[in-house]
This record gives structure tokens, C-alpha cells and sequence, in this order.
């Protein structure tokens, strides 16, 4: 069973008497463990379509399977439940609560989840997931005392903490030096390889979709082509010739 599967997919938007279509008929498989690139202009429907996948908006009509279940019927607290389950998120803006520290801002979405912990519980979680980001010794510093890329560790950790089978990263390298953003990219091929995490990269970078194991290119509504494999460096190893 696939991860992800669209079928026929449509979402339009109704401002006033005027309709405006998005997404087109959408058909698209993802499947566990993918290291997607999701990779379209400004306009072509891309961040709508990484809402609909991220239970965020709904589609107009057409089928959402999620994990085996349909989700393009749910309720906005329906949804919520699934996000909080089963889906993190990455920005280009690292969205971190200025005043509180790192631990804190990786603790704060098991606040919103079923599942209750006690407060060491939840330290210890944590503070694992900063272990995997590199940020062990970091976990008491406020925003303004780390990098740009230390604060997008600290998102990827926070959207890791619920140990999501799904994580989106929406231009996640947006605000960052070309140095820096090679090491996040290398983290999130790194949390892929060793983790199994499905992940899909938002982008209009070509550079950046080259960390992907597959570019799914969109453009104005439509998905163009089965998805282009990304070829493996020379020298690479893998399971089938992937990376």
C-alpha cells in the first residue's frame, strides 16, 4: 500500500462570482520511504497541493488516500488528528518561539497530540530528537543564540517529535547560506536513509530537487510526466541503484 495516492484531484477556489481552478486532476503515487522533490514555479499549484497533502486544506473533489485512509473528506478537526499522527512540517521560516529554548520549542507539538506524557516523558523525547539533529548541546539556547542553521535543526527536530511516517519541508533552505543549506539537505537524505521517513521537498530550485530521489515537476494545475528519477553520484551504493 502506498503512503500517498491521488486520484483525480481537483481544487478550485471561489472568490465571489469567479472561479478560480488550481489543481487540475491530480493522479500521483508516493510511496513509503520516498525522498520526493515536489518542484513547480511560482503559480503552478504546487503549494496548493502541498496542503492538501499536509491535511491543511481540502480538495474540491477527487480522492486523498493517506496511509490507507481517505482524507479528502475529513473534518478541520478530523485533519488536525492526522497532522498531529502522522505528518511534520519544515518552513522556509523557522516559525521558533523567540523567548523560549530549544527543548522547549522541539516539546511544544506533544502538546496537541492524544498522547499523554509526563513532563520527563517529553524532556527525554526531546531532547533524542536534537541528539539526531546534531543539537545535543544546544538545547537550552534561545533562537537568537543559534545560527540560521542551528534554528532549522531545531524545526526539523520539533517536526520529528511525534515521529511522523511523513515530513514536509517547504523551501526549507529559503533563509540560509548555500554552506548551511547543503548540510539541512544532507540532513533530511540522512533522516530518509537511516530513518525510512518519507519526505517531500517543496521547491522551485532545481538544485535543491537534486537531493531527491525523484522530482515530481508541477505546472499550472498539472503534474508533467511520471516523475523524473534523479540519478545516483558515481560511486553510490544502494538497494535497486538508489542512493
Amino acid at each position: 500500500m502506498a503512503l500517498i495516492e491521488l486520484i483525480d484531484l481537483y481544487k478550485t477556489y471561489y472568490i465571489g462570482d469567479i472561479d478560480v481552478p488550481v489543481l487540475k486532476g491530480i493522479t500521483l503515487t508516493i510511496e513509503h520511504g520516498e525522498l520526493v522533490a515536489l518542484m513547480g514555479a511560482s503559480g503552478s499549484g504546487k503549494s496548493t497541493l502541498m496542503n492538501i497533502l499536509g491535511c491543511l486544506d481540502r480538495p474540491t473533489s477527487g480522492q486523498y488516500w493517506l496511509d490507507g485512509e481517505e482524507a479528502s473528506g475529513l473534518t478541520g478537526d478530523q485533519r488536525a488528528m492526522v497532522r498531529n499522527r502522522k505528518i511534520g512540517f519544515v518552513f522556509q521560516s523557522f516559525n521558533l518561539l523567540a523567548r523560549t529554548s530549544a527543548l522547549e520549542n522541539v516539546m511544544m507539538p506533544l502538546s496537541y497530540t492524544a498522547v499523554h506524557l509526563s513532563d520527563r516523558e517529553a524532556r527525554d523525547r526531546a531532547q533524542k530528537a536534537l541528539t539526531l539533529v546534531g543539537l545535543s548541546d544546544r538545547e537550552h539556547h534561545h533562537p537568537s543564540q543559534l545560527s540560521g542553521g542551528q534554528q532549522q535543526r531545531v524545526a526539523i527536530a520539533r517536526a520529528l517529535i511525534n515521529d511522523p511516517p511523513l515530513l514536509f519541508a517547504d523551501e526549507p533552505t529559503g533563509n540560509l547560506d548555500s554552506h548551511t543549506s547543503e548540510e539541512v539537505l544532507q540532513m533530511f537524505e540522512k533522516l530518509n536513509r537511516e530513518k525510512g521517513i518519507t519526505i517531500i521537498l517543496v521547491t522551485h530550485d532545481a538544485g535543491i530537487a537534486q537531493h531527491a530521489r525523484r522530482i515530481i515537476h508541477i505546472k499550472d494545475g498539472l503534474i508533467e510526466g511520471p516523475g523524473q528519477a534523479v540519478p545516483a553520484p558515481a560511486g553510490a551504493a544502494g538497494a535497486g541503484g538508489k542512493r
